[in-house]
């Protein structure tokens, strides 16, 4: 009996990271970005957003080799099961919402890749950021220097913390 109560009562593993992944929404979320650094601030803005700071936090991850292969899918089911619930909430039916889900993980794959690239470019972050936080358009009160200095300094607090911070107290702050 004990054995069957164990599984009947397993933990889903993703809960311990949901408050990580809160943090990165809530990162994403700062007026700052919208206000004073000119990232559009619509439902594709946010998104955008939201997938750039965690894809900062997938690469650092990443960088743990293979410990952070299981947080790193983990993280992106939790994204991808917020989106699902953000697009239901916005009033989207069950046959679009897979659709765009689909989407969303294709995007949330190309911007790890082109953030991953940048970070490691001469050009450095700017050109992957006009590219995917302003669609390749950025209008004249976008600021995409304040948006790579500031995603490339949460880059260096997120390589300065070890992976047991960042899993127990979330994105380290400035």
């Amino acid at each position: 009996m004990n054995l069957v109560k164990k599984l009947l009562t397993r933990r889903d593993p993703r809960t311990q990271l949901v408050p990580l992944y809160n943090s990165v929404v809530q990162t994403a979320r700062q007026p700052w970005w919208y206000a004073e650094a000119g990232v559009p601030d619509t439902l594709d803005g946010r998104f955008d957003m939201i997938a750039a700071i965690l894809s900062l936090l997938l690469l650092r991850l990443e960088a743990e080799g293979n410990p952070g292969l299981e947080p790193v899918a983990r993280l992106t089911e939790i994204f991808i099961d917020d989106m699902d619930g953000q697009l239901r909430q916005i009033g989207i039916g069950d046959v679009v919402v897979g659709k765009q889900i689909g989407r969303m993980i294709s995007a949330i794959g190309g911007r790890l890749t082109a953030y991953r690239e940048a970070m490691n470019a001469d050009e450095g972050l700017q050109p992957a950021l006009i590219r995917n936080l302003w669609r390749g358009e950025p209008g004249p009160e976008a600021r995409p220097d304040m948006v790579a200095e500031a995603m490339l300094a949460l880059a260096a607090r997120l390589a300065e913390t070890d992976w047991p911070t960042l899993r127990d107290q979330g994105l380290p702050t400035a």
